[in-house]
């Protein structure tokens, strides 16, 4: 199905900046968060393409100030005795933690926003970043309603 999906959006040529696909609530449905930046015209005519397709159950275009969005990054960096304690104030400062340590390095787990993670990423820069992980987007809208309510169960 994530083949199928994909492929609509790269023959109509939209670059798909960020897919994740997971479980919901419900075993038998999953769940697929999409960002693409287009026009309205064109998302229009992928959307109801994708309303053709057998197993799509929901199409809900989610704005930002009508939902929670976040993406997770993990990001290891050198962090010597010499600048450790920076390094963990950075971490503070942006709500992150660190999920494993080394006499050289600490890897950093941290959720939010793009603009958030790409600040953090700033800030560490000057330590000496050596790898980075990080998530597509997940959204969910604000409010008790729930996009999947009327799923299957």
């Amino acid at each position: 199905m994530l083949a199928r999906v994909a492929g609509l959006f790269s023959r109509r040529g939209f670059n798909i900046e960020s897919l994740a696909v997971g479980p919901t609530e419900n075993p038998e449905v999953s769940r697929m968060t999409i960002v693409v930046a287009v026009e309205e015209l064109p998302l229009e005519q992928v959307t109801k393409q994708l309303n053709k397709l057998v197993n799509v159950i929901k199409i809900v275009e989610l704005e930002p100030v009508s939902s929670v969005q976040r993406e997770l990054l993990l990001v290891k960096v050198r962090a010597d005795a010499t600048v450790r304690s920076q390094v963990l104030e950075t971490v503070q400062l942006f709500r992150a933690k660190v999920v494993d340590v080394s006499p050289e390095a600490l890897t950093i787990e941290a959720t939010g926003t793009g603009e958030k993670l790409g600040a953090l990423l700033r800030m560490l820069e000057p330590y000496g970043v050596r790898e980075i992980v990080q998530s597509g987007m997940v959204a969910v809208g604000r409010g008790p309603r729930s996009i999947t309510a009327s799923a299957p169960r």
